[in-house]
């Protein structure tokens, strides 16, 4: 079972100096969460973010009333690779799965050989991106943030990095041992033995992100849908069916069996508000990343999330319908900045179901 390390002493933080690199919304919350209780932080991050920062300082907060300003002389602010990763004893990458590659060749290039690097994007292959460019070896790790976070840049004030929904950060059993991470206020840090089996079930948890999309809707509201739930329900069913013929195991997240959230999705209104409580204690306002990648225009992560289980599916001569028909309409929006999602959930589920008639050469 996962543990949940004590908090870490203020000493044992600032013994190592720690690098977070592709500062952005996650990242930022990390790395300010951290520095709160003494660690040495530098972000790596894009330069009007830094300067901001270095104008104001920052503040994380999250919705359980955890809220701090964050003073820029706390953390180093730094938007130069090769300056942020010379002397780092431990790197933490938060960039989207679309620039891993990239950061994967800047730490290899930059970052001392002694420096442990720990993967925490979305998706299954993060530590692999990392060894390719890194090499093999017993200082990668993997892992994943379980949580959301959403980040304001208000006129009069500090950015602000707000944790949305619960969760923690969960790494492998090898990462915790290795670098001496632990839970600090506002983040929860766990280690996991079977972390590969952590990765897919947070990827089966993440095909929301792409139907938040393209809703267009809060997160509780969408959730709040009986249409929606169900759909989403069809579509983890999916996948947990492609992942059971590949021989992949899934592990419980935050005490949640992947397995048995499609049933809870496909209760009631009434009844899912009442059993799920947990999953709805989400800022009214919170959307998927995924969601303010399309309104602005960004690449999105869909090739790493719809697009994994899809590559699965296809490797094992099974169909994945539901999953290839939400890609193509992600696709559509992508790099597009002034378009703003708004789709049915009957749009996707009716053409999904078509796909399963038309997608024989994949089938059984």
């Amino acid at each position: 079972m996962p543990a949940l390390h004590p908090v870490i002493a203020m000493a044992d933080a600032a013994q190592q100096r720690i690098v977070i690199a592709g500062a952005g919304s996650v990242g930022c919350y990390l790395g300010g969460c951290l520095a709160l209780a003494g660690a040495n932080v530098t972000l790596l991050m894009r330069g009007d973010l830094a300067a901001r920062i270095a104008e104001r300082g920052f503040r994380v907060s999250s919705l359980d009333r955890f809220d701090h300003h964050i003073a820029a002389a706390a953390v180093g602010l730094e938007t130069e690779p090769a300056t942020a990763l010379a002397d780092a004893d431990l790197v933490l990458v938060t960039v989207k799965c679309g620039a891993a590659d990239q950061m994967a060749a800047l730490i290899a290039r930059h970052a001392p050989e002694r420096a442990s690097v720990v993967a925490l994007q979305n998706g299954v292959r993060g530590a692999e991106t990392l060894a390719a460019h890194i090499g093999e070896g017993s200082r990668i790790f993997a892992g994943t943030v379980t949580f959301n976070v959403v980040q304001s840049r208000p006129e009069d004030g500090p950015a602000r990095f707000h944790r949305a929904t619960s969760g923690s950060v969960i790494i492998s059993a090898a990462a915790a041992r290795r670098t001496g991470l632990r839970a600090v206020p506002g983040l929860g840090i766990v280690g996991e033995g079977d972390i590969t089996g952590v990765l897919w079930s947070k990827l089966v948890l993440n095909m929301n992100n792409a139907l938040n999309a393209l809703s267009g809707l809060p997160l509780v509201v969408e959730l709040g849908d009986r249409r929606w739930r169900e759909l989403l329900a069809d579509h983890i069913d999916e996948a947990l069916a492609i992942l059971r013929t590949a021989g992949i195991r899934t592990r419980p997240i935050e005490g949640v069996n992947p397995r048995l959230i499609p049933f809870g999705l496909r209760l009631p209104s009434p009844l899912f508000r009442l059993v799920a409580r947990r999953m709805l204690e989400i800022d009214p306002e919170a959307r998927s990343s995924m969601w303010e990648d399309l309104v602005r225009g960004r690449p999105t992560e869909i090739d790493h999330l719809q697009g994994a289980v899809i590559d699965l599916a296809r490797t094992h001569n099974r169909s994945a319908p539901i999953a290839e028909r939400v890609r193509d309409l992600v696709r559509e929006l992508e790099g597009k900045p002034d378009a703003r999602p708004s789709i049915r959930p009957e749009q996707i589920a009716g053409r999904a179901v078509e796909g399963v008639h038309s997608a024989a050469p994949h089938g059984t």
